[in-house]
């Protein structure tokens, strides 16, 4: 005897559940049944037309009325796509093209009956119009009727598997908002779901998209997210003010929620949004900073048809600029560094997005005197970007005679060859930290600043020289960002040298346009400072990136407090004591009001130590930087009480 096994309701859900998180029906092969279902119900209207009676039908005829009116259906749904949508997350905008593409073919079909009409045609290739009207019917119905049916079926199968899946909130109602919500629904392992969308607009707030609310903002800061167990923040807008952007991002991440964010369309593989594609916000969107508008006018002429030399070429900032310069008509650009590998995939790069463009890459140290005469010589160029420079704090105190030997000698030659060589327009990176140094890297992009300042002034100078300046960042070679990324990914501490620290950061996109700007906007022997909005709490940064990673600090990853390092500051300044600012054409770009002092003395001691630089001790070459760089010696002294605060915090740590 068999035994019977009850087949219940909660049985079948979970099979039918099961056969839907498995597959998915391709739309090739929705395309092929629905073309199918063009045929069978046009047999099934002819039936209906002749009472059932088989006799009484011409075969012949109704085999080439029905490829008639199969090629007019598949042209219509082919041209409506009305096969595109996913059966299970049928929508009224896919009921629409579907009821589109039958009342289109239907009228072409029509209108070819009324003109075989007018001129007579054979019996052959005349349809009746009953049946052409009959088949509308049913093949819609049929359509309609299968698709809903579909949906009905999933919706059962899915009802009570609310377990295991991720509730999100999605934000923006609009266009690219309700693709994302069927890209999430259509997902085969059925991970997510919709419980809502955010939108700014009071039209849209309190009305149901696909039988889904749509909230207003207030929600993501009210109880609704715990007593919900929303998990996920999905940022669907096109246009997204970026102040806005880094006020909803603060608030999901005080929310504890995962971010994530839709690309543009034009990244969507091939017209279409995958899952995959999905991305978690990056940290330059909690800066909220408006894009750069740049006066592309002056920079396009500028820069036209000019040979252009980057030093420091490979690196985070002077890379950033060759991809900025690349976007204008230049004659050629000459990219000098001395890092063999960033050299070799900045190559790989330019020939691969920028092939149009005329470059030449240099391995040379810009100390090297000779090499660089000979670069100089061969391409004469007519505008230099100085970027190269070494940059790390801690490094720079280790090694001074590299700071003097690199930073402000390769300057000086550069400085040098160019007037020699008639270059129009020199361009250098400095720093925030130049002013009222504490360190020895800042004091040496002082004494950088000092020597482009004094050859300005000197008589019979044809170069405009041009100095900007900016703090840190964001994601560059070596940078606090790249640290605690890698930090968090090996499980932490992250450490932080103090509680208070701060620092400024712009995006290095934002930070290269503005030096292009700057440098057309001077006319020689300016110090640009740039508008890097306010400073961030490294602490803060720190906490905000542990939580973009999905994790909570001081639970998941712990925070460690190492306190500041020889030479750092717990703020960095824009202006010396002595400076004061004046606006410019561009909002984002102020000019550092400086004395103009004549630096020569002090840049005849640095040439001198320069020849012979390892002659000198340690003590000896800090001794002549706070010689030459006064307010070096006054902010170091200032700066003693943050070590002695450094040795309580870290006893209070541990």
């Amino acid at each position: 005897m068999f035994k019977n096994y009850p087949v219940t309701r909660e049985s079948l859900r979970l099979k039918a559940s099961g056969i839907f998180h498995k597959y998915s029906v391709p739309r090739w092969m929705l395309f092929t049944h629905d073309i199918s279902s063009v045929f069978a119900t046009f047999l099934v209207a002819y039936l209906l037309r002749f009472n059932l009676i088989i006799n009484d039908i011409s075969w012949d005829e109704v085999l080439v009325h029905g490829f008639i009116t199969t090629a007019v259906y598949t042209i219509a749904m082919i041209g409506y796509r009305s096969y595109s949508g996913l059966i299970r997350h049928t929508t009224l905008t896919d009921v629409t093209l579907v009821f589109a593409a039958t009342s289109t073919a239907t009228l072409v079909l029509l209108g070819l009956i009324v003109i075989e009409d007018a001129f007579g045609t054979s019996a052959l290739y005349r349809i009746p119009m009953s049946v052409v009207l009959i088949h509308y019917f049913l093949l819609t119905v049929y359509l309609f009727v299968m698709r809903l049916s579909v949906k009905l079926l999933f919706r059962f199968a899915t009802s009570s598997i609310k377990i295991n899946v991720r509730k999100v909130l999605i934000y923006g109602a609009g266009e690219m908002g309700f693709v994302v919500k069927r890209v999430l629904m259509s997902d085969p392992r059925g991970d997510f779901y919709v419980a809502g969308f955010i939108d700014d607009s009071r039209m849209l707030q309190g009305k149901k998209i696909n039988g889904i609310h749509v909230f207003g903002p207030e929600i993501l800061s009210s109880p609704f997210v715990t007593r919900h167990n929303i998990k996920t923040l999905i940022l669907a807008i096109r246009n997204f003010p970026p102040v806005r952007k880094s006020d909803v991002i603060r608030i999901a991440i005080d929310n504890n929620l995962e971010i994530l964010e839709t690309p543009a369309i034009e990244k969507w593989l091939h017209g279409h949004l995958e899952l995959k594609q999905l991305q978690k916000v990056k940290l330059e969107d909690l800066l909220g900073r408006e894009p750069i508008r740049l006066d592309m006018e002056i920079i396009r002429k500028g820069l036209s048809k000019r040979t252009i030399l980057v030093t420091g070429a490979a690196g985070s900032i002077g890379s950033e600029i060759v991809r900025q310069l690349s976007r204008f008509s230049v004659q050629k650009i000459i990219l000098v560094d001395q890092a063999e590998t960033p050299s070799f995939h900045l190559e790989n790069e330019l020939k691969k997005s920028f092939s149009h463009v005329k470059f030449k890459i240099h391995l040379a140290d810009i100390t090297n005197t000779d090499k660089m005469e000979l670069i100089f010589q061969q391409y004469r160029p007519e505008i230099v970007f100085h970027a190269a420079a070494y940059k790390h704090v801690p490094l720079m105190e280790e090694n001074p005679h590299e700071a003097l030997r690199v930073n402000v000698g390769g300057t000086r030659i550069l400085v040098e060859l160019s007037v020699k060589y008639g270059v129009r327009k020199f361009v250098m990176i400095s720093s925030d930290k130049s002013v009222n140094p504490t360190n020895i890297m800042g004091a040496s992009k002082r004494l950088c600043e000092m020597i482009i300042q004094t050859k300005s002034m000197m008589n019979g100078i044809s170069t405009q020289f041009v100095i900007t300046r900016f703090g840190n960042v964001l994601g560059s070679n070596g940078s606090v960002i790249p640290l605690f990324k890698k930090q968090i990914e090996e499980g932490g501490p992250v450490t932080v040298t103090h509680p208070e620290i701060t620092r400024y950061f712009m995006t290095i996109p934002e930070a290269c346009q503005l030096v292009l700007e700057a440098g057309f906007l001077g006319k020689g022997g300016e110090i640009f400072v740039f508008d890097m909005g306010k400073p961030v709490k490294i602490d803060d940064l720190a906490r905000n990136m542990i939580r973009l990673s999905g994790l909570e600090p001081d639970k998941d990853i712990r925070i460690e407090y190492t306190g500041l390092r020889p030479g750092e500051k717990l703020y960095e300044e824009i202006l010396s004591r002595d400076e004061e600012m004046s606006s410019t054409l561009h909002e984002k770009i102020k000019i550092a009001k400086v004395e103009k002092n004549d630096y020569r003395k002090e840049v005849l001691r640095a040439i001198i130590a320069l020849k012979d630089v390892y002659d000198l001790t340690e003590k000896e070459i800090i001794e002549l930087f706070e010689e030459l760089v006064p307010e070096y010696k006054i902010s170091k002294e200032q700066s003693n009480g943050h070590f002695l605060e450094n040795i309580s915090v870290k006893e209070k740590v541990g």
